[in-house]
């Protein structure tokens, strides 16, 4: 059965990027090293980047095992839109308010306008697999629709401060998650899996 998964590094403070995002800067100042635990050997431009070993490297693999992505157009633009391919091949869903015509077409790409629809097209393309869910947005939108089905955190040991905060715009209301696994990672990353309560 696919499940709805979101995979998020973030700092200790509960920070997903750094301060000043931009389309040009989209992991804020300093974000990057969020994501220096599956980057490795990554320079500057991500060229050369291989997976990474040990318990990080299953944490990584697994999130690369998934059969589509959902994310919104504030994740997928300062990432160019991965050149139209984030993940391996599988197919990509994008939350868009824009006309999707007006917007860059790449085959693996489909714009949808609401958080629902594009899960379950999601899930159905995954073919049994799970559904990767990228980006904050994304994340809140189908956590208040109900349609996120777990979460996987991956903890850095890194204080920022400030910048942009994963769960900063959630309504008022209690979530229950059953925690279902912390696996202790290389480098002091901590991988904790929740499972959302409903």
């Amino acid at each position: 059965m696919s499940a709805a998964v979101l995979y998020m590094s973030m700092s200790l403070d509960g920070f997903i990027a750094g301060p000043n995002e931009t389309l040009d800067n989209g992991l804020g100042d300093g974000g990057l090293r969020l994501h220096e635990w599956c980057l490795t050997g990554a320079g500057a431009d991500h060229e050369g980047v291989s997976g990474p070993v040990g318990v990080n490297g299953r944490a990584f693999d697994e999130s690369m095992a998934t059969g589509a992505v959902v994310c919104g157009r504030g994740t997928a633009e300062p990432a160019g839109f991965w050149g139209g391919d984030n993940h391996d091949g599988v197919p990509i869903f994008i939350l868009t308010r824009h006309d999707p015509h007006d917007l860059m077409q790449w085959p693996l790409v489909t714009y949808v306008s609401d958080v629902t629809t594009a899960m379950a097209q999601a899930k159905q393309a995954a073919g049994g697999k799970n559904v990767l869910v990228h980006g904050a947005g994304t994340a809140q939108l189908a956590l208040a629709a109900g349609v996120l089905d777990e979460i996987e955190l991956h903890v850095i040991p890194v204080l920022f401060g400030q910048g942009r905060r994963l769960f900063e715009c959630l309504a008022p209301e209690q979530i229950e998650l059953e925690r279902t696994r912390i696996l202790e990672g290389e480098a002091g990353v901590t991988h904790m899996r929740y499972r959302i309560l409903r």
